[in-house]
């Protein structure tokens, strides 16, 4: 009875929470925190391209908190390892099923260890690499080729990976990509700004097609 009650509060606070943004803090010593000027430029972006009313600031939600209920958007990123618990990840499963979105974005060198502990989270599920044509690369700009090749790591084409629940894409994994050093100040990587530009672009569209679906 108590699960089902959950569930019934999850569903309720992920659909009428407001438009905000939250960076998911979890546990095995990747750094979660990194590229710290990334989600504020792109909330900023985004409130000012896509007419969203974000808070300017994101908070901090740890993936086994109730916390995450409340936000219909949530951005995890970093370098290297990442550790849920049997807790954690029943409770990020409940939030995605629940309405709610998460977006992976590998800061390069998080790809062997998160696509192992979304096994936890969906046993029974794959991560399905998007098609060109899917509706996040256009929601709000063009992306005829897909994922933009922001920094090249290895120099891998970049890849957005989605999991798929009864047909809703709860979450997005872009990989060879780094849409987030993209987002950050300008400062940090020396980027063109045509270069920033398409990593914005793509992530007002992956937070349009979040909340809009």
């Amino acid at each position: 009875m108590k699960r089902v009650q959950f569930l019934i509060i999850s569903l309720i606070c992920v659909h009428i929470s407001a438009q905000d943004i939250a960076v998911l803090k979890y546990k095995g010593g990747g750094d979660w925190y990194s590229n710290p000027t990334a989600l504020p430029n792109l909330i900023s972006f985004c409130n000012e391209r896509i007419n969203t009313k974000i808070k300017a600031k994101p908070e901090t939600v740890e993936v086994g908190s109730n916390d995450i209920f409340q936000y219909p958007f949530i951005h995890m990123t970093g370098h290297g390892n990442v550790f849920f618990s049997d807790e954690d990840a029943e409770n990020l499963r409940n939030y995605l099923i629940s309405g709610g979105f998460l977006h992976i974005d590998d800061n390069y060198g998080m790809e062997p260890f998160i696509t192992k502990e979304l096994k936890k989270v969906f046993p029974d599920l794959d991560l399905i690499e998007l098609p060109k044509d899917h509706p996040i690369f256009n929601s709000a700009f063009s992306f005829k080729n897909g994922l933009p090749k922001i920094h090249e790591h290895d120099g891998k084409r970049p890849q957005a990976f989605g999991l798929f629940y009864e047909g809703r894409l709860v979450l997005l994994f872009t990989y060879e990509c780094d849409l987030g050093d993209g987002w950050e100040d300008q400062v940090v990587h020396n980027d063109p700004e045509d270069v920033r530009e398409k990593a914005l672009q793509m992530g007002a569209n992956i937070v349009k097609y979040a909340f809009e679906n």
